[in-house]
């Protein structure tokens, strides 16, 4: 049996209703209330077979950005389809010929590694933000603000 796979789609700009009732007509989707974000299931054997699918059936009814598929694959791995410009697709060429890499290869260890910086500069930030609070606060009065904080201020049933 041939599975489903979730595709997550990023519009450019927000869809009109005329647009998503064609889209409709080729693919079963959900769409977020801002219209930016649409969800689609596609039968393919594997997820870049889903991914190209729903890019070849979306590309002329919605300003598609961006596909990725919603659930990581069994390395852990979200796949992306995005459709790049001839001065890109050259540009990519060029810099992955310079490593000695394919363009898919070098494309993929150049997102890896942006995503990788990404999150430590972020956790570097948090780390200083937290120390700059525990040099004015006990480590309880943070953590008790946080906890208060990450629930919501919600009261807990039967006080």
């Amino acid at each position: 049996m041939t599975p489903h796979h979730a595709i997550e789609v990023t519009l450019t700009r927000p869809a009109t209703a005329a647009e998503l009732h064609r889209a409709r007509r080729a693919v079963p989707l959900s769409v977020n209330a801002e219209r930016t974000r649409l969800m689609a299931m596609q039968r393919a054997k594997s997820p870049g077979r889903a991914l190209r699918r729903v890019r070849r059936q979306l590309d002329a009814l919605l300003p598609v950005d961006i596909l990725t598929t919603h659930y990581p694959d069994h390395r852990g791995q979200v796949r992306l389809n995005v459709a790049f410009s001839q001065a890109a697709l050259t540009a990519i060429g060029r810099a992955a010929a310079t490593r000695g890499q394919r363009p898919q290869d070098f494309l993929s260890q150049s997102v890896t590694a942006a995503v990788a910086r990404h999150e430590q500069e972020r956790a570097q930030g948090l780390t200083s933000q937290l120390g700059q609070m525990l040099a004015h606060h006990t480590a309880e009065e943070v953590l008790a603000c946080t906890a208060s904080a990450l629930l919501g201020h919600h009261v807990p049933p039967g006080q």
